[in-house]
Parts: structure tokens; sequence; C-alpha cells
């Protein structure tokens, strides 16, 4: 049997050794498209911050842990697949066939139509080759722009306000963290970077990028101008899919899978960034671009490609997010549903807020900053859709008692649940 795997990020590397563990004498390809040892590039912004050296950013040490798992590792791109004759064609010109594939091909950043993008001096966020880049020009001093504040985007903020430059950020939205967090939490986290030296623009675009100089200078829709040695494009990523065209796969937003993690053409299996895979709890195919969620997918897409029966049990659907020190978290149905109740309780000066979304008794989603102590406790009712009988008019009545409505609910349902198997 052979195994081809598309992507060597976090998805990719679980899935080539699930496979290995279960099928010891199955042929693993596993093709990355960059010249590197597979990595994460959630490592990249301790790279930033020196906290790491390349070699922290790398999912597996040792030159031949590879080898020694009998997992074959080709540099090269897949440029189409061809599902009738089960094979794929890469960027080197060579054609891999396969029995089983596995499409974890992950994001890739999705770039403004903005004149002068492409000039040197303006970098994504996104490869170790970026940040080798982003290194060489953020000296202390340095004025760097960058382009998005959301999720992604206000981590590489961090990286980089601790690396002494002169930061702008500029961000679309009317809010920071748009796709994470309500009005009032996206203007509180803005305000906390504006007292911590950090120059924010929300409700504003880039329109152009031009050479001034030794560095560039940068105009914005405002009509401000302003000159940078740096800027840095993060506004957002998509799944990386295109070359998926015309092949058979269904695709949405991501690759379409079921709850197997099986595409539309079977024996062929999607996870991680680029999967747009099916959650039985909320009955709808859903991306979530987060590790955890690469590495089940890839766990349970594995053990389907050798034969084993598993099953998604969800996409988590959680971001917790730390902004120059702010905490801040999204989960599940943060912005509410059609239908539903919501409470909000903000300590503006206290740097708190907490927004609780319900759909009949259960909680669906929330947002909160600075309640870093209930961070377990809203997981454990969203993701456990925790029926919550009368406390949920308590909760929509004082929203701070989130851990005695976990402690009476979902504790109990625990509970009656370990009693019943008895």
């Amino acid at each position: 049997m052979i195994h081809v795997i598309l992507g060597a990020g976090p998805a990719g590397v679980i899935a080539a050794e699930t496979i290995r563990k279960h099928a010891p004498h199955d042929r693993i390809v596993l093709v990355g498209d960059e010249p590197e040892p597979p990595y994460s590039r959630m490592a990249i912004p301790y790279l930033l911050i020196g906290k790491v050296g390349e070699e922290g950013t790398h999912l597996r040490h040792g030159a031949s842990h590879f080898a020694l798992q009998r997992i074959e590792i080709r540099h090269a791109r897949c440029v189409s697949i061809d599902v009738a004759q089960r094979s794929v064609t890469l960027s080197d010109g060579s054609v891999q066939l396969f029995d089983r594939l596995l499409i974890a091909t992950g994001s890739t950043p999705a770039q403004p139509p903005i004149p002068g993008i492409t000039l040197p001096g303006v970098h994504t966020c996104w490869t170790l080759a970026d940040a080798r880049a982003i290194m060489d020009r953020a000296k202390p001093g340095a004025r760097v722009l960058q382009m998005g504040a959301g999720f992604i985007g206000c981590i590489i903020m961090e990286a980089l306000a601790t690396r002494g430059v002169t930061l702008s950020v500029v961000e679309m939205g009317d809010r920071m963290v748009p796709r994470m967090m309500g009005p009032t939490a996206g203007g509180m986290i803005r305000d906390w970077c504006e007292k911590k030296g950090v120059q924010v623009f929300t409700g504003a675009r880039v329109e152009a990028i031009e050479p001034a100089g030794t560095g560039l200078r940068v105009r914005l829709s405002t009509g401000a101008v302003l000159d940078a040695d740096l800027v840095i494009s993060a506004t957002g990523v998509k799944p990386n899919i295109g070359f998926l065209a015309g092949s058979g796969v269904t695709c949405l937003q991501g690759v379409l899978t079921d709850e197997h993690l099986q595409t539309s053409v079977p024996g062929i299996y999607a996870a991680g960034d680029c999967a747009e895979a099916f959650d039985k709890v909320y009955q709808k195919t859903i991306v979530s671009a987060i590790q955890p969620n690469a590495a089940d997918q890839a766990r349970a897409a594995a053990l389907n490609m050798v034969g084993q029966c598993a099953e998604l049990r969800g996409v988590t659907q959680i971001n917790v997010l730390d902004t120059l020190g702010l905490i801040s978290t999204s989960f599940g149905e943060w912005q509410g549903v059609a239908g539903g109740e919501h409470v909000e309780l903000t300590d503006r000066a206290a740097g708190r807020h907490l927004s609780l979304q319900f759909e009949g008794d259960v909680m669906v989603g929330c947002n909160s900053i600075g309640w870093t102590e209930h961070v377990g406790v809203m997981r454990g009712l969203v993701e456990g859709r925790v029926p919550l009988g009368e406390w949920k008019d308590r909760l929509l009545a004082d929203p701070t008692r989130l851990m005695d409505a976990y402690l009476a609910t979902a504790q109990a349902q625990s509970q009656r649940a370990l009693v019943a198997a008895r």
C-alpha cells in the first residue's frame, strides 16, 4: 500500500507517523513544498523574539528521524491530482502513484491586490524564509507597518513589539480581531495596544506602497501617509487548495470531508487547515485553522487510510490570544445564533469583558478578555453543549457565575454518566 501525504506541516507529520505505527510495511511519501525540514509555523513568532533558533521550529528533531520511520520526504509542490490514475504530479515533473492520499496542504497567505505589494521590504510572515527576511530588517527602532490585526496578525505584532520596533498596524475592519471578537472586545484590545505604544488604524486599508529612499512609503485610505523600513502583510489566510481545480475532489471553502475525513473521492482524505470537516455536534462542515484540529483530523484520517474506522468527534472552534499581555478568548458561536439570547459584562477600568451566547439552555459561544481563570470552564460548557437548565437564567443575570454553573451541570452530567455505566 502506498500512502502519499501532501503537506509536511503538523497534520502531515502526525498522519505519516500514525500510518507507520499501524501499517509497518506500507510505503509513506510525505511531500512538502519548502526546502526545510518539517516545521511548525506557530513557532515562527518564538523565532522572531529569539526564544528558539530555527531548529526549535522543527516538528521532529534529529536528522535521521524520518529515515528511521521509513517516511520518504519529497521537497516539491503538488501541481495536480489524477483521481482515475491514482497519481499526483509534482512541481519537479515527477509523477507519484498512490493507493491512499491525504491532502494536508494547510493555508496560504491571502495577499491583497495593492500596488507595491511585491516590492522589496514587503513580506508575509508565513515561512522560515519570511522570518529570516523580517529579522534582517526588524531591528530595534525600525519603522514597521503591519497590514492586518486578526488572530495571526496579533501574534506577529507581539513578536515585533518584543524586537523593539516602532510599530503601526492597519486593519480594514472596524475593530481589532474582527473574526474573533465583538465590537466591545475588539475595541478594548485596540485601546490596550495603543497604551503599549502601537499605533493602530482601524476602518482603514493600505492603498499603495511606494519606494522612498532606502525605505517605503505607505498610503492609507484615510489619507494618512506613513514611512516604513518594513511592511508585513498579515491580512489573513485561505485554504491552499487551488491545485485541486478540475480534479473531481469537491471543495467549498476548503476540501469537503465527511466525519471520517474522506473527501468526495474514495481513498482520498483531507486534514488540517485546508479541510472543511464535518462536525457531528453542529451538523455542518467547518474550516477551523488551529493546530489542535490539524492533529485530531490527521490521526482520524490516518487510521481510516490504514483500514480502521475512526470518526472525528468534532471541529474545535477555540482561540486563546495573548496580545501584548492581554489575554482574550473566543469559543464556538461567539457571535451568537439566530433566536438565541446573550449577556455581556464589561469593566473597562479592570480590562475585563465577558460575552455569553445561548441557544435554548445551551451556551454555544463566548468571548472574554481578562477572565483567564474561566478559560477551561468556558471551553467545557461550549464544546460539551451542556444543558444548563435553570443555570441559563442565572448566568443571564450574572455571567460571572460560570464556575458555579459548570460544577452544577457539566460535572453533575459526568457523574450521572459514570453511575449509568456501572
